[in-house]
Parts: structure tokens; C-alpha cells; sequence
């Protein structure tokens, strides 16, 4: 075997001896090819895997922590919520839609896989600059690509975030959420026990596409990408939902004992992940596999990233029930082979031996990476700012259209409005709120959902930007009455191999690890995506934390609109003259600079607890939380929803205009209450030791703020909140 075999395929001189070594003779062609995607970076998590481990991952409610195909926590009453999210960057990069498309289609497999149905998904979604007409064409197919997938299957896809920075024009990314609901002693696993049970390959045919898609995932986008189209796979929705009620009918009904999706890597990791889980082997005949084309060869079965199949394991007994439960949904069901005892992989195609490996070589055996880490020679000239040197707001009013207009300030509603947020009717809340709720039926419960990740906080300071996306993530479902639960993560970076780059990642983690500890908010499962680089630039570091809320009432929930007129504003939290890293630097400066706002994770959690308190006894009409464009933005927000006016009066007390107005101080929430709850609501605060700003009233067409009694900002609501409204749909017209 010659040296560009394997280096064609990813593998390098290292991991090619590291294969004879293990499995002792040299791999085969269909082989290699196995060992190329398993030992992939998106397979293997050669790179992360030991800073992974890090992580917090078990807790009161966790049932099913990292390791499978999502994570699981209890919600009491015999219920449990499954949920991951994952990436599908480079597919997007290159074939928007279907990339798109196929990323939800994958993570709605990993749902169902445990035996959960799929009640809503989010996306977090980053692309570069929206004056470049490339970037709005990535941007509307990727749109349209989930909206396609999700509105056709029929699970609502309820929220997420979408974020415009020019390091992500090259290399956009696509997370997708999915989040099951499922009786906690129906919970499937993805292995293969019981020697001589049948194994089973359910759902569509197999193609050619998608073939190496885990390999091209685990590489920089370059002037060669738009070539690897043909690693893009293919989805069809109808399919998938046929697939998702004929495995939901088959495991409610009747023993599977274990079930893995075909996603990156296809049949050969389905193969070789649940027979290394289970401690067994598997003996397979390719020529039993249900084909679409003509002359398939073995190492295109077992590479082909075909969509909308599913391998299951299932007692003798019961093989002839999955032939005509799928066969009744009009699917293919077909036994490819049987679990056996020695641990061996062992493929045939016309009648001979085309692989025979052990299954943990292909999995346990894949090499653990330390690279080094290097903190960036950037961060020494980024921190650096003198506010001295910016001047101050004069006009605060153009200030503020000015961030309402900003692409990662304005409404999300022309991407929203493609969805079928309200299918399935469990929405509650949908997009456009701090959280997106869902009602839990036959129950009083609800759930709350988001995906949070500034990474320009965590690009300036990645320790500190990464506990800020965990704390934001619990602020938002706490706003909306939830209790939060647990995280699934999406960690999106460039080049690991890159010492800079893998510092960035390993202090991300850091800071994520101690914001989920803080929080009780233990990591279930998530996904690592690598490799995030376009010409050599990598994209900012965004770890995008996916959370998962409880509310024991689902009508006790709460959202961030102003309810009535008379109501008082207060402000929960305080506020410090901090612009690093700011939507307002950013937009009216054109700087991105400075240290992201710092956090005190025992004030957060002191806010936080305050602010669930109070909703939960009935004390407030909204709750914000202030993020991007900071107290002016998130006041404008608040007015929005039912326009409902509001006039503050603010007090300096020493901080500049623009950082009282603008800045994005942390561990505050914006709340309305009535006049006989606000001792109430006061009380509790100070028994918390969170400081309380009474700044007004709501009522009238108009957001006035006067700092020191000197009017600041008066704009009608209309014209503010059209300016919000109008400001995306501009660029796509």
C-alpha cells in the first residue's frame, strides 16, 4: 500500500502505522477506507476527546449522559426529554439547502433513535456579512433547507439564534437542537448484545451520496470545496417521517434491543459503534443490503452517508415483526446479519471476507490527541481599550435605531415566518421571546428551550465568553419561568492543529465547565465541529450551548413583552462601564475590542433564582434578559410585543452614556411588575442580595429615557420598532 492511499483519505503516516500495529497486518482498500472516516476528526474526536472528559455530565435528573446517540434527563411523573444538537457546517458551505436539510434530518434520527418522539427543534445559526450577495445566498438556502426538512416531517422548529460577522463568510455554521419527549423506561440504546440475533437495516436504499461527508467535515473549506458536493447527502423528509413513526410503532410495541441511526460514516460506524458499546461482533453480507444503484461496490455500502436509515438488533422472534411493521409504512427492512461473540467485524460481499476487523479498533482504537496549546498573539493587542479614546454618545436616539437595524440586533422574522413553528400544537411560546416554550400534554409541565453563544465575546476572551453563553442560555429560559435543566453543546472552531486555535478550545471548555457546575447544569452530549477555516481564516471560536428548561406549570410562564400600562420597570442587576466586545463598538464604531463584560457566577445565580421566584409566584408581567445593544435595546424590545410604551429615568451615578444606555454588563434581567407586587418583588431581591433599579413605568406609543433628568431618548415605538422589523428583509429584497 502506498503513502497517498491513506494520506488521500485523511489519514496520516502515524495513524497508518497506529492501524497495522493494532489490527497487525496492513488494512485493505474497503479497510482503509473504514478507518479513514471512524478516525475522522468528526468521528473520533481525536482532538477533544480528553478535554471533553472535563466536563460536568451527571447530576440528579441525568439518565443518559455523553456516550450515545443524545442525552436524556428525568422530568418526574415518568417522563424524560431527550435532546442533542450537532453541526452540519461544511455541507452548508458548499450545498446550502441539502446540507441544511440533512443537518435536521440527522439530529431528528439521534432523537427517535432513543425511543423518544421529536416535539421541536432550534437552530443557531452564523453567517458573514449580509452586503455580500454569497452570503445571502448561503443564508436563504440554509433557511429554506431546515424549513423545508422540518415543515415537511412535521416537528416544529420553535427558535434558535442567527448571528452576521464577516469571519464566517467563508465557512457559515448550521447547528440544529432537536428535543424528544419519552417515558423514562423506553429508553433505547445504541448496541448489539444476544449472539446470533439478527441485525437489521431499516428505512431508505442505499446510494452513493454522501460518500467521506465525516471525512470532508474534519477538513478546511478551500478553493477546492465546491468539488465535494457529492459529500453532501440527501434528504427526504417524507421518508424520515415514515421511518421516525414505523421505529417509534416498533419500539413502543415490541422489544428492540438496541438501535443505531446511520448518520456520518454510515453503516460502517452504525456497525462498528453499537457492536464496540455492546462487547460483541457482528458477522455482515452487503449483498443484503437494499440498494438504489446498480454495481455498488463494499466500500460504497459501507461509506455511503445515504439518509433516512436506521440499524436495529432485535431478538429471532421478533425479526419477522420489523419486516411487516415496515414493511406495512412502505419501507425497506432487510436482515444483513447476526451479533456474534468475538468482538470481530466481520463483512462479507459475494460470498467472501472483505473486511474482518475487530469493532473497538474502529472506535476505542482511534488515536487521543494533546496538541498544544498557545495563547494568541492577538488577545495581547485586543484587550487593549481606552475608553478615553471613544467619544460619547451625543445622539442616543440615532444610536439606538442604529442597533435595532443591526443585523444581530433586528428581528429574526423573515427567517421565522418559514417555519411551522405551531405544527403538532404544543407551542406556546414560539420564536421571538427569550425562550421558546412547549406544553407537555396530559401534563401541567412545560418546556423551555434555547441556544446561546456571543462569540465575539468568546473570540476576545474565550474563558470568559464561553461561561457567558452558558449563563445567558439558563437567564433566557429562566426568564421565561423556566427552571434549567442541562446542556448540550456545539463547539465550533477552526484548526486544532493550530496551537492557538486549540488553546481557544481548551479555555472555552474551562470556562463552559465552571458556568454549567455554577448553574447545576450538567453537559448530557453535544458535538464538536473542528476544521471551521476558509483560506486559512479561522471563524471566531462558538461554542453555541443548547439548554433545556422545566416549568412545573406551563401557564406560570413568562415572556419579555410590557403587558399592561402602569406597570414598573425594574431592573434587576447592575450595570458597570463595560463596551469590550459590544454590538454598540461593533455597529458604531466599527471596533472589536477590549475584554467581554466580566461574570460573577454567584450573582448570577442570585438573579437568577430571584427572577424564578418572583414568576413563579405570580409577581411579574415580563422578564428580559440584556444582552447585545444592552438596557436601551432590551427596553425597546420589552415595548414591542403588545406596543406598549415605557418612560424611564436613569441615574449615571459616574458611567459613561453610553455604556448606562449601551453596554452589556451581565446578570441583569429587565422585569415589569404591578404596583402591589413591587414590595414583594423588592423583598425578595434583597433577600438574595441582588441590587434593584425601580426605572419607570410602562404606558403610552413611546420609549422615553431621561439620564440625571436630561431627556436621552424619545422615538415612537412604530418607527422604532419598524426600523427593528425592516431591517434584515432589506438586505434579502
Amino acid at each position: 500500500m502506498r503513502p497517498e492511499d491513506w494520506r488521500n483519505l485523511g489519514l496520516t503516516d502515524e495513524e497508518f502505522q497506529l492501524i497495522v500495529k493494532t489490527i497487525g497486518r496492513e488494512p485493505n482498500h474497503v479497510e482503509l477506507g473504514m478507518f479513514s472516516v471512524m478516525w475522522s476528526e468528526h468521528c473520533s474526536y481525536k482532538h477533544s476527546k480528553a478535554v471533553l472528559r472535563t466536563f460536568p455530565t451527571e447530576g440528579e435528573r441525568v439518565l443518559q449522559g455523553p456516550g450515545e446517540n443524545a442525552g436524556i434527563v428525568g422530568i418526574g411523573d415518568g417522563l424524560a426529554v431527550c435532546f442533542k444538537i450537532e453541526s452540519h457546517n461544511h455541507p452548508s458551505a458548499v450545498e446550502p439547502y441539502q446540507g441544511a436539510a440533512t443537518g435536521l434530518g440527522g439530529i431528528i434520527r439521534d432523537i427517535f433513535t432513543m425511543g423518544a418522539r421529536p416535539i421541536a427543534s432550534l437552530d443557531s445559526l452564523r453567517f458573514g456579512s449580509l452586503d455580500d450577495p454569497r452570503v445571502r445566498y448561503l443564508f436563504s438556502g440554509v433557511v429554506s433547507g431546515i424549513a423545508g426538512y422540518g415543515n415537511c416531517i412535521g416537528i416544529p422548529t420553535v427558535g434558535g439564534e442567527v448571528y452576521f460577522d464577516p469571519c464566517y463568510r467563508g465557512n457559515p455554521l448550521v447547528n440544529v437542537l432537536c428535543v424528544g419527549l419519552l417515558e423514562v423506561d423506553k429508553i433505547k440504546l445504541g448496541r448489539a448484545s444476544g449472539v446470533g440475533n439478527p441485525v437489521l437495516l431499516v428505512g431508505a436504499r442505499t446510494g452513493r451520496d454522501g460518500m467521506h461527508g465525516a471525512s470532508f467535515a474534519s477538513d478546511e473549506l478551500n478553493e477546492t470545496s465546491e468539488q465535494k458536493r457529492p459529500a453532501v447527502q440527501v434528504g427526504d423528509p417524507f421518508m424520515e417521517k415514515l421511518l421516525l413513526e414505523a421505529c417509534l410503532e416498533l419500539m413502543n410495541n415490541h422489544e428492540v434491543l438496541g438501535i443505531q441511526d446511520l448518520g456520518a460514516a454510515g453503516l460502517t460506524c452504525a456497525l462498528s459503534e453499537m457492536a464496540s458499546r455492546g462487547g460483541t461482533g457482528l458477522d455482515i453480507d452487503l449483498d443484503k443490503v437494499p440498494c438504489r444503484e446498480e454495481g455498488m461496490t463494499a466500500y460504497e455500502i459501507l461509506l455511503s452517508e445515504s439518509q433516512e436509515r436506521m440499524l436495529m438488533v432485535v431478538a429471532p422472534e421478533q425479526e419477522a415483526v420489523v419486516h411487516e411493521v415496515f414493511a406495512r409504512w412502505g419501507l425497506n427492512a432487510a436482515t444483513i446479519g447476526r451479533v456474534t461473540a468475538d468482538g470481530i467485524l466481520r463483512i462479507r460481499k459475494d460470498g467472501e471476507v472483505v473486511v474482518e476487523l475487530p469493532a473497538k479498533s474502529l472506535t476505542d482504537g482511534a488515536p487521543v490527541y494533546h496538541p498544544a496549546a498557545v495563547k494568541p498573539a492577538y488577545l495581547e493587542t485586543s484587550a487593549v481599550l481606552d475608553l478615553k479614546q471613544i467619544p460619547d454618545v451625543t445622539d442616543a436616539n440615532q444610536v439606538l435605531l442604529e442597533l435595532l437595524a443591526a443585523p444581530n440586533i433586528a428581528s429574526k422574522e423573515w427567517v421565522w415566518r418559514q417555519y411551522d413553528y405551531m405544527v403538532r400544537t404544543c407551542t406556546v411560546e414560539g420564536p421571538g421571546s427569550d425562550a421558546a416554550v412547549l406544553r407537555i400534554r396530559g401534563s401541567k409541565k412545560g418546556l423551555a428551550l434555547t441556544t446561546d453563544c456571543n462569540s465575539r465575546y468568546v473570540y476576545l476572551d474565550p474563558y470568559t465568553g464561553a461561561k457567558i453563553a452558558v449563563a445567558e442560555a439558563a437567564r433566557n429560559l429562566v426568564c421565561s419561568g423556566a427552571e434549567p435543566l442541562a446542556v448540550t453543546d456545539c463547539l465550533n472552531f477552526g484548526n486544532p492543529d493550530k496551537p492557538e486555535i486549540f488553546w481557544q478550545f481548551k479555555e472555552a471548555a474551562k470556562g463552559m465547565s465552571e458556568a454549567c457546575r455554577a448553574l447545576k447544569t450538567p453537559v448530557t452530549g453535544g458535538n464538536v465541529s473542528f476544521y471551521n477555516e476558509s483560506y486559512g481564516e479561522a471563524i471566531y471560536p462558538t461554542p453555541v450551548v443548547g439548554m433545556v428548561g422545566l416549568l412545573e406549570d406551563v401557564e406560570k410562564r413568562c415572556t419579555q413583552a410590557f403587558k399592561t400600562a402602569g406597570d414598573y420597570v425594574v431592573l434587576l442587576g447592575e450595570t458597570y462601564d463595560e463596551l469590550g466586545g459590544s454590538e454598540y463598538l461593533a455597529t458604531c464604531h466599527q471596533l472589536v475590542k477590549g475584554l467581554p463584560p466580566q461574570l460573577d457566577l454567584a450573582k448570577e445565580c442570585a438573579v437568577q433564582q430571584t427572577v424564578l421566584a418572583a414568576i413563579r409566584q405570580g409577581l411579574l408581567h415580563s422578564a428580559h434578559d440584556l444582552a447585545e445593544g444592552g438596557l436601551a435595546v432590551a427596553l425597546a424590545e420589552c415595548c414591542f410585543g403588545n406596543e406598549i410604551g415605557a418612560q424611564i429615568e436613569l441615574q449615571s451615578q459616574g458611567l459613561r452614556l453610553d455604556s448606562l444606555l449601551f453596554g452589556e454588563s451581565q446578570s441583569r434581567i429587565l422585569v415589569s411588575v404591578q404596583a402591589e407586587h413591587l414590595p414583594s418583588l423588592l423583598q425578595l431581591a434583597a433577600e438574595n442580595n441582588v441590587p434593584t433599579f425601580t426605572l419607570g413605568r410602562t404606558g403610552g406609543e413611546r420609549l422615553q429615557i431621561q439620564v440625571d433628568g436630561q431627556p436621552r431618548i424619545d422615538l415612537p415605538i412604530a418607527e422604532a420598532k419598524a426600523t427593528w422589523r425592516e431591517a434584515i428583509q432589506c438586505f434579502l429584497k
